[in-house]
């Protein structure tokens, strides 16, 4: 297999943000990614004749994701863990057992950052919960609300999606998007 690089980068300019807006959570079953020139343009079930469905979160302020490379020349092996660290604010019995959920699966997640690109964790094997809290807070301005961990290792970077699709259009491709209400 030839390694020989293909691409140089000069220094970007200054016009991009951190943070997360919002995740699409996808429940895990084999994924069937359309790619055009490295981006995602579609998403199906395994067959290739279903639309997915998603749930979505609204995470803005105080969530991430990093992905770390582990390559080993030892084993010849390179992989790429992504860790997710997400803050749901405010506490409440639904979402309870909503989390419960969600730890015992391991769900596809479409992340969306605050420049509005999108990106697919967990594309092959899901994400697993690795960790999480329920706070409710010492002091009045503190957090009362969940922090959650997701981590997943895959052969690839996350992909990105098409950032020609529109909010809409991406989510016509997911099949049923179901949001949640701000209780």
């Amino acid at each position: 297999m030839a390694c020989n690089l293909t691409l140089g980068r000069k220094e970007p300019c200054k016009d991009v943000v951190g943070g997360i807006k919002k995740i699409y959570l996808i429940n895990f079953e084999p994924l069937t990614l359309t790619e055009v020139s490295g981006e995602v343009t579609d998403i199906a079930d395994a067959a290739g004749t279903a639309d997915v469905d998603a749930v979505v979160y609204e995470v803005r302020h105080a969530s991430s994701l990093t992905t770390n490379i582990n390559s080993s020349r030892e084993t010849g092996t390179t992989f790429f863990e992504s860790t997710l660290e997400l803050t749901f604010k405010k506490l409440s019995q639904e979402d309870n057992a909503e989390l419960a959920i969600m730890a015992h699966g391991r769900p596809h997640i479409v992340v969306v950052d605050n420049n509005d690109n999108r990106m697919i964790v967990g594309h092959e094997y899901g994400c697993e919960v690795t960790g999480g809290t329920l706070v409710t807070g010492n002091a009045m301005g503190d957090l009362s609300g969940y922090t959650l961990t997701f981590t997943a290792q895959e052969r690839t970077l996350p992909k990105f999606m098409d950032n020609a699709l529109t909010e809409a259009t991406f989510e016509a491709l997911l099949g049923t998007v179901t949001e949640g209400t701000n209780s």
